[in-house]
C-alpha cells in the first residue's frame, strides 16, 4: 500500500481504543497526524507513542460535540502542517445498557451528541477545508449495531444508525468534490467501551467469542487497518460505502 508521505491525517477519539489505534497506523505509514480527543492525558500519549515510533503528531484537545471547539481542531491542524487530507472521525461513547423506557434525556442528549452531532460537525468543517484544496477523505466509525435493533443500546444503535445515513447522503453530495466519505462498522472489539459491557453484563471474553464466527474479539488494528485501505489510492473509487468488520456475525 502507498506511503503516506507528505500526507496530514486527523483522528478524532485518538486517546484510546479504535482511534489510537488509527492515528498510530497513519503514522507508520508515514502521515503527520493530528490527535484529537476529550482528555489531555491520553491524546499526550497517543502523541508521544507516534514520536517516539518517529513519526510527527500534534495533540489538540477538542469536545466534537461543540462547533467551535471543532472548527478550531481543524484550523489548528491546517496552521500546523498546512493541509488536512484524512479524518477518521472515531470519537464516541456507549452509554447506559437500559431498555428505551429507562433511559433520561440527559442520556440521550449525551449519545447523540457525541456519536452523530459530532461526527457532523467533524464532517461539517473538515469537508470546509477539503474543498478548499481540491479534495480529500472522510472516514466515520459506526457499527454493527447501527444496522439493526440493538436491545439494551437503542439510543447508541440510533446514533450509529445516523451516522451510516450522513456518510452516505454526504458522500453523494460531495463526490464531485474529490472528497470520498465511507464508514466503518466494528462489530466487537477489545476496547475499553467493550470492557464496560463486559462489567456491567456480565459476560466474559470467552463467551462472547462463541457469538462470533472467526472465534475471536477483534482488536483495534483490525479496524485501523480498514481505516487506512478506505483512505488509500487503492479505494479511489468507493465512496458512500458501509463497511463491515465483525469476523462475520453479520453474515448470519
Amino acid at each position: 500500500m502507498q506511503s503516506f508521505a507528505g500526507r496530514v491525517a486527523l483522528v478524532t477519539g485518538g486517546g484510546s481504543g479504535i482511534g489510537r489505534a488509527t492515528a498510530l497506523a497513519f503514522a507508520r505509514k508515514g502521515a503527520k497526524v493530528v490527535v484529537v480527543g476529550r482528555t489531555h492525558e491520553t491524546i499526550e500519549e497517543t502523541k508521544e507513542m507516534i514520536e517516539h515510533g518517529g513519526g510527527e503528531a500534534i495533540a489538540v484537545q477538542a469536545d466534537v460535540s461543540v462547533d467551535g471547539q471543532v472548527r478550531s481542531m481543524v484550523q489548528t491542524a491546517v496552521d500546523r502542517f498546512g493541509r488536512l487530507d484524512f479524518a477518521c472521525n472515531a470519537a464516541g461513547i456507549g452509554g447506559k445498557l437500559a431498555p428505551v423506557a429507562e433511559i433520561t434525556e440527559d442520556e440521550f442528549d449525551s449519545i447523540v451528541s457525541i456519536n452523530l452531532k459530532g461526527v457532523w460537525l467533524c464532517m461539517k468543517h473538515q469537508i470546509g477545508q477539503m474543498q478548499m484544496q481540491g479534495g480529500g477523505v472522510i472516514v466515520n466509525i459506526a457499527s454493527v449495531n447501527g444496522l439493526r435493533g440493538t436491545p439494551q443500546a437503542a439510543v447508541y444503535a440510533a446514533s450509529k444508525s445516523g451516522v451510516i445515513s450522513l456518510t452516505r447522503s454526504a458522500a453523494l453530495e460531495y463526490a464531485q468534490s474529490n472528497i470520498r466519505i465511507n464508514a466503518v462498522c466494528p462489530g466487537a472489539v477489545l476496547t475499553p467501551m467493550l470492557g464496560q459491557v463486559f462489567h456491567t453484563t456480565g459476560i466474559t471474553k470467552q463467551q462472547y467469542r462463541t457469538r462470533i464466527p472467526q472465534g475471536r474479539i477483534g482488536k483495534p488494528i483490525d479496524i485501523a487497518h480498514t481505516v487506512i485501505w478506505m483512505c488509500s489510492d487503492e479505494a479511489s473509487y468507493i465512496t458512500g460505502h458501509i463497511m463491515t468488520v465483525d469476523g462475520g456475525v453479520s453474515a448470519g
